[in-house]
Formats: C-alpha cells, structure tokens, sequence
C-alpha cells in the first residue's frame, strides 16, 4: 500500500506541471522532482511518503488538474489515472500545533489549512488527509471543515442502527505503514479551503533517565505556496508536566522555543515564528526528570460527567532515576528467528544484522543462544553460551554460513524449545525475541501456551519481547504475545529500519532494573480492571 501511495503521489506531482500561475510565479524545483533516473523504487517510496499532516487532491480526471484562479486552457488529456493520482496540496495561513506531555505520554493537537489549488474552478474532487504520528500513535479524533460542510469523528458501537447509514462501507479510514492514518474528504470544489484539526495520542521514548519527544512535522516542499505575498506562520506550544513534582532539565530541542513558565515539575514552551517556508524537520524535543534515586507514585481520576463508566482511575509509576550505581539484571537472552520462504532476501539480511547488533549490546556475564526456524527448528547450541567475543564470532560464523530462507512457518516449536533452555534460570532475567514476518494458524494456542506457563512460573519469570517485520504478519498477535509474556513489540515495515528498529526493541526491553513488582493494596478492590499489567 505504501509504495502504491508514493506511486500516486509521483504521478500527481508530474501532472502537476500543467498547473499555470502566472509570469514569473513557478514552483520552485524539488529534490524528489528532480531527482536521478536511477533512483531505488524504495527511495522513490520514501521521498513521497509524508513526513507531517498532508492533503492531497484524488484525481481520476487528468483534464481536471488547472489553476482555479489563472485558467492555462491546456490541451485536453485523453484517459483516466488508475489508482487515482494524489497532488499534494499547498499549505496556507497558521499551523498550529499544541502539545502536552506527562509521564510517558503526549497528546498532540495539530491544526492546517490546505488549499485545492489544482483542481478547475466548477469542478470537484475528493480530498485524502494523511495524518503520521509518533512513536506508539493513536488517533484520538479529527475535525474537517470545507466550504458549506463540516465533519468530525466520534467514537460509537459497531453494531449501533443509529450510524450504520453514516459509516463509510468503502473502507475510508484505513492505516498505512505503522502509524499514518488516511482518510478521504467527499467532492471538495477547486479553489476551496480545507481546514483539518487532528488530534493524536503517542509516546515519549525513555532511555537513562531521559525523555524524547518526536512529533511528524516535516514538510516537503512542494506543498509551499506559490506566490510572493502569502503568509506562512508556524505555531508550537507546549507543557511539559514531570507527573512527579520532580525538577525538569531541558536538554535539547529542534525548534526555537521559548520559555513561557516554570514551575516544579512543570514548564511550558512556545515557539511564534513568520517562516519563508514550512518546516523541514520534526519537531523534536528532549528532557530529564532528575532524582538519584528510584521513585514513584500514585496519580487518580475520577469519572468524567456524565460517563458511562463511572468507575475511578489510577496510575502507578515508577522510575529508576539517575543512580549510576544501580544496575541491569544479568540476562539470558535467546534469539527465535523466522527464517522461512517469505524472509528471503532482504527481511532475512537485515533481521540477521539487528540480531548480531544486538548481542554486541550483551555483557560478557550475559549468556546467549539463537533458534532458527521454518517448519523445523535449528539450534545455535544445545546449551546457552557466554556472551564472549568468541561465541559471538562463531554465533554470527552459523548465521552466515548455515542457514538459508526457505520453507513454511511453525513458531510454537521453537518457543517451547526456547523456554525449555532457559527453565533452570536462577539470579537472572530471562528473555526471550521472536523475529518474524509471518502468521500462523495456532496464534491463540501459543497465547494459551505461554499465559499456561507464566501463571506456574518462578519468582523471576520469563519476558517475551516479539518484533514483527511487513505488513504480512500478525501484529495484533505478536503485541499480544509481547503483552501477556511482560515484553515489547515493536515492528519495521520495510527491510530498511529493520537493524534500528530491532536494536531499539533489545535495548528497551532488556534494560530490565526492577522485575516481578506485587501491589497488595489492589486485592481489597470490589473491581478491577488493570492496563499494563505485563510488569
């Protein structure tokens, strides 16, 4: 889907050329326009894959695509675009983007206007927004305005009689490639505005006791305006709460913001600026919350008004803090690979190299082992091994010289065989990855499985972190996975990010500081519903 998406945008960009603006008023020349024939069709997808909140005009009608306010009278072009061209929309008047972070968590409120600048006055095309959010990012709600209508998401029941006319059957809102999300605007008219307010949910990266922000706020540039006097202005604000009542220390920002307040545990940011074009980087934003030592708390909400669920709310944290004394656990770590028909190639290559990136992040006391699998099960070595220079020679010998992609998928043999290796634990963390790009007929007797053999587990249990690689595997299956065996999940979507992507997941979820953590004040509870409960 996505390299279908990047595709269309191509084609969209080159009809774009029959737009006139007038003398001397052309679009300045962009890289992707311009660039190499000898262009990878995966760098093709990734320059016209949208990095911030875009619109685009779906043209089916190449004869459409004019100037609504300088018609050029082009000569008429036979055909129809199948999949539909996407032009780009240009961007007017005020982005506004205002942020709010606390503990882990930021919600994101993002609001354009885009202009139908390519579509012949009297006629009328539809409209796809693309809204790509950060790490972990749920979309909480939209709200579009155009001339003579408006619309905005609500959540309802699936099955509810009241909506089922007003619910698009033609699969209108879809994601594509992790978190963008695309949605469709019917029969928009040229020369209208497009007024897009979105609002998001997504989270903060932590790693050594600091916070990271990223939010999509990458344009390129063609969707600057063309024109002499057209004012483009960037707005950011944003909050920052620690959720502890702890000092925040800033450490690095990529846009110039301004301090508005500071107060214990809470700052506040603004960045105003008038811009000759729009940003061309994410907004970024980095922040310690300092203590020396581990802390916590307890936060509470009550019901909202008038909600459904009357029931109250809590949040339990914890942080390690900056305590340089305090250490990870010692691991022991094994590897299950996915190397069946479907990994050949590139995914096969570059799951290898995250994997042998990761064991280079092991401590000579860590211990290790690796299981290849298709419908059969290849083993590194019978017993775990020292996480020395040498065995990671000889691990990284086997994977290069002894396994080769081919076969079906059979995943709960080599989970069982990785539990089995690592039942004798003692004075260690063990854990378990799963690398695959599959799916399997027997997710829910594997769920059952690893929940069967948790519930009878030891003081120090076992985690199960899963990564999924494509669009072709189970994700919902895999974060399952991940979830009831106390780990991570992650996903790369294309060969490319797999190596980061993968070593990112190793360090978050082996850098383990407090393991098997029992709050006994939950047990004189009338109700309870927990979310996370992996730790």
């Amino acid at each position: 889907m996505a390299r279908e998406f990047a595709t269309c945008v191509e084609y969209g960009l080159s009809l774009s050329k029959r737009i006139y603006y007038g003398k001397e008023m052309t679009p300045a020349a962009t890289a992707a326009m311009t660039r190499s024939m000898s262009a990878k069709s995966s760098d093709v997808a990734e320059s016209y894959f949208p990095t911030a909140v875009m619109a685009y005009a779906v043209v089916s009608e190449p004869e459409l695509v004019e100037n609504p306010d300088v018609p050029s009278y082009q000569p008429y072009v036979h055909g129809r675009c199948e999949p539909p061209a996407l032009i780009p929309l240009q961007m007017h008047g005020v982005v506004t983007m205002e942020i709010d972070c606390c503990l882990d968590h930021a919600n994101v409120c993002f609001s354009g206007a885009w202009r139908v600048h390519c579509i012949k006055g009297n006629s009328k095309c539809d409209v796809r927004i693309a809204v790509p959010m950060g790490e972990q990012g749920s979309l909480l709600g939209v709200e579009v305005d155009v001339p003579g209508r408006s619309y905005h998401s609500q959540l309802i029941e699936a099955e509810d009689a009241n909506y089922k006319e007003k619910v698009s059957k033609g699969g209108n809102g879809r994601f594509m490639r992790g978190s963008v999300y695309t949605f469709k605007i019917p029969q928009v008219e040229g020369g209208a505005t497009v007024s897009i307010k979105v609002i998001w949910s997504q989270k903060l990266l932590y790693h050594e006791g600091q916070f990271s922000l990223n939010v999509p706020f990458s344009f390129p540039a063609f969707v600057n305006p063309v024109g002499k006097k057209i004012s483009k202005r960037e707005k950011i604000l944003l909050n920052v709460s620690s959720g502890v009542g702890k000092e925040i220390l800033c450490k690095s920002t990529s846009h110039a913001l301004k301090e508005l307040r500071r107060e214990v545990g809470k700052m506040g940011f603004l960045y105003d600026a008038e811009v000759l074009t729009w940003s061309s980087a994410d907004f970024s934003f980095s922040y310690n919350v300092y203590s020396k030592d581990l802390f916590g708390g307890v936060l509470l909400q009550s019901p909202l008004l008038r909600d459904i669920d009357d029931r109250q709310m809590f949040c339990f944290y914890l942080f390690p803090g900056n305590n340089q004394s305090m250490k990870a656990f010692r691991k022991e770590v094994i590897f299950i690979i996915d190397i069946s028909r479907s990994m050949k190639g590139g995914p096969f290559e570059s799951a290898k190299n995250g994997l042998l990136s990761s064991l280079q992040k092991l401590n000579p006391e860590d211990s290790f082992n690796i299981i290849a699998f298709n419908v059969e099960t290849y083993l590194f070595s019978s017993v775990m091994e020292q996480a020395t220079e040498e065995a990671i020679i000889e691990a990284t010998r086997w994977l290069n010289d002894k396994l080769t992609a081919d076969g079906g998928t059979n995943i709960l043999v080599p989970l069982k065989q990785a539990i089995k290796l690592l039942a004798e634990t003692t004075n260690s963390i063990p854990v378990i990855f799963l690398i695959t790009d599959g799916a399997v007929e027997d997710e829910r007797d594997i769920c059952n499985f690893v929940k069967g053999y948790l519930t009878s587990g030891g003081s120090i249990s076992l985690r199960i972190s899963t990564f999924g690689i494509g669009t072709y595997c189970n994700h919902h299956f895999l974060r399952m996975l991940a979830q009831i065996g106390r780990g991570h999940f992650d996903t790369a979507y294309d060969a490319d990010s797999v190596d980061f992507r993968m070593q990112k997941l190793f360090t978050t979820a082996s850098s383990i500081i407090l393991a098997d953590i029992t709050v006994d004040a939950l047990e004189h509870l009338d109700s309870l519903e927990v979310l996370n409960s992996r730790y």
